[in-house]
């Protein structure tokens, strides 16, 4: 090359570096690791603190826009050890005339990629009536129950929520009591409460605000969620997703995750 074209030549060579993204050269491996965040959750006077992390990484960018791969988990330990007092605060009931509930003992296990509920309970029932001026008060029926509940996890259809499928297994009960949770209204009752309980509290243990930086929480989509073992029978969340985000979000998300790790 002539020596007066080489000073030319770097200079174009520099403008073409200045023209690309703020992006470093192997940016399809961009990779941000998000620290765990202790999440409380305060449910019927029971504190419970459960540890979520994020991965997100690049996949593809188009024109200003970034699609990244998001991988969520959440240890759910804080809620399986206490489960009891939980499912106890929202099922326990003392009805003089009807309903008598004590939760006795729940577990919640891994059983990939859904987990199990069983929860041991005792149940009475009472009826009141009149009789020579006086209420009189009757036992129609009281034993011991052992509810085992499948909970499958999957996405809700706006693609922003875990939800749970309930399958019910097979209830173990003294006489009567199990007819009665079977096939009666009481035992659907106890089987929708105990889902709602464990759901509740799993959707704030993976509420994506409280995971994920600001600029990770705009137009975030739901493809994936299961439940997976993290040893010793520890219940862990696992949610995959993608988030879209722009180029200004991108380098706001690298600070925002830099700033989190150096606050720790």
């Amino acid at each position: 090359m002539p020596k007066f074209l080489r000073p030319l030549s770097v200079l174009l060579a520099a403008s073409l570096l200045l023209a690309l993204p703020a992006f470093p050269a192997t940016d399809q491996t961009l990779t941000f690791k998000i620290p765990p965040v202790k999440i409380p959750l305060n449910i019927k006077d029971q504190k419970i603190i459960i540890a979520a992390s994020a991965l997100i990484t690049l996949r593809a960018k188009s024109q200003g826009l970034n699609i990244l791969n998001l991988q969520l988990s959440a240890d759910m330990s804080g809620l399986q050890q206490n489960l009891t007092e939980v499912l106890a605060a929202e099922l326990d009931k003392n009805d003089q005339c009807g309903d008598r509930i004590a939760i006795q003992q729940a577990t919640l296990v891994p059983a990939e990629p859904a987990a199990l509920a069983t929860v041991q309970l005792h149940y009475e029932r009472y009826a009141c009536a009149k009789a020579f001026g006086k209420q009189q008060t009757k036992r129609l029926v009281a034993g011991n129950a052992v509810m085992p509940l499948k909970l499958t996890p999957a996405v809700e259809q706006d693609n922003t929520q875990l939800r749970l499928i309930p399958e019910v297994g097979p209830i173990r009960a003294d006489g009567s009591l199990g007819e009665l949770l079977r096939s009666g209204s009481v035992g659907e009752m106890l089987q929708a409460k105990i889902h709602k309980a464990i759901l509740n509290a799993l959707q704030k243990g993976t509420d994506l605000s409280a995971t994920l930086p600001p600029a990770a929480q705009t137009n975030v989509t739901l493809h994936r969620a299961e439940f997976r073992d993290g040893g010793s029978s520890q219940l862990i969340v696992f949610l995959a997703g993608e988030i879209r985000v722009t180029n200004d979000q991108i380098q706001a998300l690298s600070k925002q995750v830099k700033d989190r790790i150096a606050a720790r």
